[in-house]
């Protein structure tokens, strides 16, 4: 068995995030919890629930997913990646928490971000992943074509040109 080597990780302000140039990656990811009064097993005080996802790679990950900063402000690009897994909610620069960065082979900035909800409102979300529109269609940031060309239709000018030469051409 081989041990993988981790990239070493720094930790960033987002103002030194924002100020990095085109070579590098971000991602954004929101950590949602809950209080939970209840008991795992009827005996083990479980105190928050905390929604996880199965990634593609069958390891559990919190929401979110890469932000093309050349079209999305983070919480923009978060927001649109929630909503195609998520539904309705929305994240703002207040739950911020975190950014780090490393410059393994890939040069990629992570940025965390962090909401408390209530219980229900925990159940409510993880219930409409389920039911939204998006939900399992989109594998390592790989969308079908039918899907792009729906995201297409809906995207500003600026973005359109962007899209269009993502698309294979029409014959």
């Amino acid at each position: 068995m081989s041990s993988a080597v981790v990239p070493e990780l720094k930790r960033i302000s987002r103002e030194e995030a924002m100020r990095l140039g085109p070579g590098w990656s971000h991602s954004c990811h929101a950590m949602l919890y809950a209080a939970n009064p209840g008991q795992l097993f009827g005996r083990i005080p479980m105190r928050f629930s905390v929604l996880m996802q199965m990634r593609f790679d069958g390891l559990l990950g919190f929401p979110g997913g890469f932000v093309d900063r050349r079209f999305w402000s983070l919480e923009d690009g978060l927001n649109r990646v929630l909503g195609l897994g998520l539904g309705s909610l929305r994240l703002t620069q207040a739950d911020y928490l975190s950014s780090h960065l490393t410059e393994g082979p890939h040069r990629e900035v992570a940025h965390l971000y962090a909401r408390q909800l209530t219980l229900e409102q925990l159940h409510a979300v993880e219930i409409s992943a389920v039911h939204s529109r998006d939900h399992g269609l989109e594998v390592l940031n790989m969308m079908p074509q039918e899907k792009l060309a729906e995201a297409m239709a809906a995207a500003t000018e600026k973005q359109k040109k962007a899209l269009e030469k993502l698309l294979p051409a029409s014959s």
